[in-house]
């Protein structure tokens, strides 16, 4: 999506250690007007699919979930990464590693918001080594629900996660999928 490529050129910030950081306007300081772009794009990719709900991950994928569910007309569930004390005893759980803050946690979400009838689509800000989303394909199969696919705002392709789910049979929409980066520049796969 060149919309978005073109506000990962002028606001993002490639880090060391393969990080881009776009928190001015897509993980921490939220562009609104932005997110409803990409999650009407994200709709149109996923509008065949009848979605019935939409699950993503705290806490960065809930704003890019959000829009797109208001363009398919569904509810967002979001797995927690960590329990509290007014969430249901019952809950599908999966361990998950993050890339980004170099931990593992148990996502989980209350048995009461997926069931089997279920059409799941599974929305993140970004898709580095697949294993957030490893994780939310657990809860899905759990659930007895269907996966639909992902989409992903920003794919870091040559980390490869998005491959290996592609080679599961996975469909994964990716709005920017990046082969190679640094300080230099970006270098998107077409």
């Amino acid at each position: 999506m060149e919309l978005l490529e073109a506000r990962i050129a002028r606001d993002g910030v490639v880090l060391d250690g393969d990080i881009l950081k776009v928190g001015s306007f897509l993980n921490q300081q939220l562009d609104v007007d932005f997110l409803m772009r990409l999650g009407e794009e994200i709709a149109g990719l996923y509008h065949a699919e009848h979605v019935t709900k939409i699950l993503t991950i705290e806490a960065s994928g809930i704003a890019i979930a959000v829009a797109a569910a208001s363009y398919l007309h569904v509810p967002v569930v979001f797995a927690k990464k960590s329990r509290s004390a007014n969430q249901s005893a019952e809950v599908y759980s999966a361990r998950v590693a993050s890339f980004t803050h170099k931990n593992t946690y148990e996502a989980t979400v209350a048995r009461e918001y997926l069931c089997a009838a279920d059409r799941i689509l599974i929305i993140d800000d970004f898709l580095a080594t697949g294993e957030a989303i490893e994780g939310l394909l657990s809860l899905v199969r759990q659930a007895g629900a269907v996966c639909v696919g992902c989409a992903v705002a920003i794919e870091k392709g040559f980390q490869h996660g998005g491959d290996a789910l592609r080679q599961k049979g996975i469909r994964v929409e990716s709005l920017a999928l990046i082969d190679a980066m640094s300080a230099d520049g970006i270098v998107y796969r077409r």
